[in-house]
Order: structure tokens, then sequence, then C-alpha cells
């Protein structure tokens, strides 16, 4: 019989949050102990603390500022059964001149299976799960599902996404990458499929997946490629190689890889982030759901390992799963890391890059600091755990790939400690901006690799990039609200944290609200913006919340002083992603459970007098999350990942038919291309929230090199 995982939970969510993703997706932790205990991070602000104003942030941000709105209404937003009344009038002119002019949307109800988009703007299906990526593949079929099949069709759950359009195509050719970050056996499987099956299957579906895709003019969707030379699947018995000074350490060793070098998969996988030198990094975050070990260590309990069943019962068909087996005591240590995909190379070895440390990783963005330096962020996605900074020790050589490959290999690497400027009384905890009208202050990275060498008392170089979150414990960072997508944007060189929620911030025994985190129970989540003063190696920098989310009419909120009545209520913060402008967009992850609507894409101004004004872009399925943005905004399109829709459903009643609709059986998680109706070929929706019917499946060859910048 498969899974009946809403059981784990049904007693224990708060507001319309699936139960289903909490048990899949991060293990039910927040149910667990609080992995973090340690003393450290309480941020209490320095009551006579006093910056100057030329460390805080974005010049509107210092204060409220009068804003005259001289901008005319656009068309009305799409409208959706169930969506909430008409914001107020917002202006169509986008932001910092870009070309994406949209009427923002009216949220939606949490109960519609729609995906809707904004008034003109029609959806297109790219790739969704079970599509084939090779012509020996065998067509997808829901009642004889086997893991063979699975290994050469598209993923579950897609979650980061990222495109690269292939040099000499006249961008009507490009190669997409895909994370796979759980699996729902429940709406996937028939009640009638072996235990062995769901687990074999269910490991087959995770992983990764680089597909080409094609079109026929920029003004067309994508489609994609069947047999393109690029296709890959990266599934739980791909070979990986560890970089880095903890590669063959002995907390790495197994009895089937003693030298400690080369795992095999990866899991868990949320975000990521594309280098600058065209190859993508991808975060192994609740790799912990997935083991069954001894639960006793200080390791173990650091990392939210227990000594129980897991959900998919991997450990039954696979001893690796099970770390209480001998020779297997070290396998969870291999999972936690940073990899790295080239993906225009099939043959490559994906890589697990030591040198950034091992946690829950969100994901992973470099940017190339001005020394040369290549520059990582990465958030630890855990109640109370860490934000994290990585300083390569060698430097970025323009258009020489080979060796920029082997910068996230070694350098140094910190965690960050937030000081807030205003006093201990005026953060209440409620969310209510301090008398100096701004959440901001001052910030240090604080080491735990430096030259090669440990910086933490105590622990070796191998012990602080294994085990990194009692490394972090030790030097006193700030402890956050699980700090999730973390994008430093290639226009201001600022950097944006996305902290997605903590509902057990100010607790009992738990972390007070402090200025950097300044909501207790934090339902809704808030985004930091960094600035390190034009120098992204340096050891200090200045901070300031761009946003405190929310619903304005309900609860207490931030915009950066932009009027609260013109924005789109806003929930959970996950992924962040810039337009060629550099403005900067978001796809939430909760917002049912936080302001009871679908989750969805939004932008947020970051400059002038509009400096966070948010608008609702789109608005996913019921159920879903809004995964891997990327917006292409000189094409006027946007591409989402919509990920776990209808997952409250079951095989047999599901709760939702995205994205085929009347012609399927239940929901199929599938990357979505949003265009304009007037550039669109027909297949898509009018009114900007019809049914995409399906797409075309062409083939084609190529092989390129190259990189996205912003937008």
């Amino acid at each position: 019989m498969p899974l009946h995982l809403p059981l784990l939970m049904k007693d224990h969510v708060a507001g319309k949050r699936s139960a289903v993703t909490c048990a899949l997706k991060c293990g039910n932790q927040c149910l667990s102990e609080t992995c973090n205990t340690s003393g450290n991070g309480y941020f209490r602000d320095v009551a006579n603390a006093v910056l100057s104003r030329r460390l805080l942030l974005g010049g509107a941000a210092a204060g409220t500022v009068a804003i005259g709105l001289t901008g005319t209404a656009g068309a009305p937003s799409a409208q959706a059964a169930g969506s909430a009344p008409a914001l107020g009038a917002l202006p169509a002119e986008a932001p910092g001149g870009s070309p994406l002019e949209f009427t923002a949307i009216d949220p939606v109800a949490y109960t519609v299976d729609e995906l809707t988009v904004p008034e003109g703007f029609a959806w297109h299906p790219i790739i969704k799960w079970g599509d084939k990526l090779f012509s020996d593949a065998p067509d997808f079929d829901w009642e004889h599902q086997t893991p063979e099949a699975q290994k050469v069709q598209f993923g579950y759950n897609n979650d980061y996404t990222e495109i690269q359009e292939i040099p000499g195509s006249d961008g009507l050719r490009a190669v997409m990458f895909v994370n796979h970050e759980y699996t729902n056996e429940n709406i996937m499987l028939p009640t009638t499929t072996s235990p062995e099956d769901i687990a074999r299957i269910g490991l087959a579906a995770h992983g990764l997946t680089v597909v080409e895709l094609e079109r026929t003019s920029r003004e067309q969707p994508y489609t994609y490629v069947i047999d393109g030379e690029l296709n890959r699947r990266i599934v739980e018995d791909t070979p990986y190689a560890f970089t880095g000074p903890a590669a063959g350490s002995e907390l790495l060793r197994t009895k089937d890889d003693p030298a400690g070098t080369t795992p095999l998969g990866t899991f868990g996988n949320c975000s990521g982030g594309l280098t600058p030198w065209g190859t993508l990094l991808s975060g192994e975050e609740n790799f912990h759901s997935y083991f069954r070990a001894p639960g006793t260590s200080a390791e173990d309990k650091r990392y939210g390992l227990a000594d129980k069943a897991t959900a998919r019962g991997w450990e039954n068909v696979d001893p690796r799963f099970d770390t209480r087996t001998a020779g297997y005591e070290n396998e969870a240590n291999r999972f936690g890391w940073i990899v790295e995909v080239d993906p225009w190379d099939p043959q490559s070895t994906p890589r697990k890059h030591t040198s950034l440390g091992r946690f829950k990783h969100e994901g992973a963005n470099v940017i190339i600091a001005e020394n040369g330096k290549a520059v990582a962020y990465s958030g630890d996605d855990e109640k109370f755990d860490y934000l994290y900074k990585f300083v390569s020790r060698d430097t970025y050589i323009e258009g020489d790939k080979k060796h920029n490959m082997t910068l996230l290999e070694n350098g140094d690497l910190y965690v960050a400690k937030f000081t807030g400027n205003s006093p201990a009384a005026g953060i209440d905890g409620t969310g209510t901006v301090p008398a100096d009208g701004s959440f901001d202050g001052s910030g240090e990275w604080l080491p735990l690799i430096v030259g090669g060498e440990s910086q933490v008392a105590g622990m070796s170089v191998e012990q602080v990039l294994v085990h990194t979150r009692l490394a972090a414990d030790k030097v006193g960072p700030t402890k956050m609200d699980r700090c999730e997508d973390v994008e430093p944007s290639l226009k201001s060189r600022k950097v944006y944290v996305a902290c997605t929620n903590n509902s057990d911030r100010g607790k009992t025994g738990k972390a007070a609200a402090d200025e950097a985190n300044p909501r207790t129970e934090n339902r809704d989540g808030h985004v930091i913006e960094i600035d390190e003063q034009g120098d992204q190696t340096s050891n200090a920098f200045a901070w300031n919340l761009l946003l405190v989310c929310g619903d304005p009419k309900t609860d207490t909120t931030y915009f950066s002083g932009f009027p609260t009545d013109k924005v789109s209520p806003i929930s959970c913060p996950d992924n962040l992603a810039f337009d060629s402008v550099g403005n900067l967009w978001i796809s939430t992850d909760g917002a049912p459970d936080g302001i009871g609507y679908n989750d969805g894409l939004f932008r947020v101004t970051l400059d002038g007098a509009e400096r966070g004004r948010v608008e609702q872009f789109l608005s996913v399925p019921v159920d879903a999350e809004t995964c891997g943005p990327i917006v292409r905004d000189q094409d006027k399109s946007a591409f989402v990942s919509v990920q776990h829709p209808g997952e409250d459903g079951t095989y047999d009643a599901p709760t939702s038919m995205f994205p085929e609709f009347g012609a399927g059986r239940g929901p199929k998680p599938t990357v979505v291309q949003v265009l304009p109706i007037a550039q669109d070929s027909g297949n898509g929706s009018g009114k900007g929230k019809g049914k995409g019917k399906g797409h075309d499946k062409g083939r084609g060859k190529g092989k390129g090199k190259g990189h996205r910048k912003d937008g």
C-alpha cells in the first residue's frame, strides 16, 4: 500500500498548509525538537548603538517617503473564482524601464485550482513530471510507472530552474536545468503499487534533469526536445566527486566508498544558482528525512537525524539509508552539500564542494568580487539557523571555464552576525517599524575557515566542513528565520536574503525577536537587503529589511515606506530572481498557511520613490508552491516551476488537475512559461487564466557555452 502521510500531521498543522508537504518535504521538522539549541545569536540590540547614516541602505529606506502616484491604472487584473476583492489601482508602467509591463493580479484564494496570470498574458507548460527525455524511453503511464521508466523521464517536484540560451541559435534553442526536490507517492502511484516499487520509483524521481529547449521565435513559447544531445537525468546512483579539503575525510568514508571521494546521488535539492562560468549549483536541503540514524550523537541531533522509520522507507531497499548499519555510519555526511553540474557536458561528473560547508543548503549564488574572487552566498533553511558566505582562494579568469570550475574547491567560509541600531525596547515582536523609520544596522562575517585553517577552537578543517552547524554555533552568529534563497544583484551588487518564516520565534526558550527578525511567531517572513560597501570579500556589511511580509489589510507589515494600500499581499518569500534592469522578483512557499491565498510570483521595485512596491504577477494552483523563477523581461516573458500541486489529494481522489485538467487524471509538477497573448501560439489561455493544453515535442541538437546575467 502507498504511504498515507497526511495522518502524520493532520492535527498539528496551523492554517492551510498541506500536512503532506510538511511530512514529505522536511520530515515534519517543525514537530521535532529544535536542531539549534545553542545559546548564541539572540541578537540583543545595543540600546545606545549609533551608526552613520552612510551605512544605511537604499536612500528611501531610511524613513517613510511621501509618494504621489501619478501613473494611470491599467486593465483590470485577471480574476479567478474565489479571488479576493480588487486591490487599489496600481500604475501599469514597469519600474526601471523594464519592457515587462502588467497590471498586478488580485490575490487568489487558496482553494482555487488554476494558474492565474495578468490580463493579456497566457501560460504554457514546457515540461511536466513523466515526460520522456529520449525516444526509446516509455511513454508516461499512470497505472504502470516503473523505476526504470522514471530514470529516463522528467522527475517529480521541479524546484530550482535555469535556462541558458545556446550560443549561435539566436535565442531559439536553450538548455534547461531543473532540481527535483522530493516526491509525494500518495498522488503519484496507484494503491496497488508494492512497497518496494514505491521506494524505488521515488528514488528515481529525485535528482536533477538537463534538457534542451527550442522555439520558433522569441515571441513563441519553448517546447522541450526529445533526444537533445544535452539531455540528461542525474539520479540516485549517479556517481559524484567530492572536492575540497574534506574530500577523502574519514567522516565521508563508507564500505562502498572506502576512499570517501565518490558519493552516489543527490536528494532534497531545493534552490540553486547559475555560476559566471555557465555551470549550475544545486543545494541539498532536507536530506535528513531520507535517513534512519542512531540519533544519539550531537551531530545527529544538530542535523535532525533520528532513529525512526522514514516516510518513504528507502532504508528497506537500500542499506545506505540506515546509518545504524555497519559500514554506512557516515552515509548521511555525504549529503547536505552544494552540488555543481556542467549542463554543457552530458558526460561530466557532478561534484559536491566541501569548501562551502555542510548544512541544509537552500541553494548557493555566486558573484565575482571586485578583486576577482568568487563569492558564494547560502542560507541554511531551518528555524534559527544561519546565513553563510564563501570567498574563493583563487580568482576568476574570463573565458577560462576549466580554471573557473575549480574556484569553489578552496577558500574561506564565514557565517553572519547581525546587529541592529535601534534600542531593544523598540523591537516589540509585532513587526512595527522602529522609531528611526526602518529596520537596519550593521553586520559582520564571522570566520570558520580562513587560509585553509580552522578558526573554530577544538575543530579541524574537516570537522568544520562536515559538521558546519556545530562549528557555527561556537562563534556566535545570528539565529535567523529560515534563510532560503540568497541572491546578489549583478546591477547594484547588494545581496537579498529571503527569510521565509519562523513560527517558533519568541516562544518560551527560543530566540526572541530582534531587529533582523522582528516578529514573534513570524508567520509571513521578510526580506533582508545587505550592502557590503563595494567589497564582496569584506568582513563587514550594512543591512536593512526591504519587506516585512503579510497582508497589510490584516497584518503589521513594512514595504520600505511604500503605501501599504498600493501593494499586493505577499507571504513566505522563498526564491529570488532579478530582471534585466535589476528589479527583484520573489516566488513564495507557504502563503496559504499565512495570508490564505495561493502562492505566487511578485515583482518588487528596489529604487526610487516606489521602492518597496510589490506587484503580484501570477498565482499557482491549489496546494502548489512557486519555484525557480526566471524573468526574461526583454522577451516580456517569465518562467516558474509549479511544485506539488494538489498535495493534499490522493491517487484516487486528486484535489488538483493541473496542468492537463480535463485531459489528465491528477496533478503533475510542471515548468511553465508566461507570455503576452499577442505573442503566443494559441495553446495557452485567454484573458490570463485559461488552461494550457500541451505542446509539440521536437528534436534538436547543439552544444554551447555561456550563462545568463540579470534578466
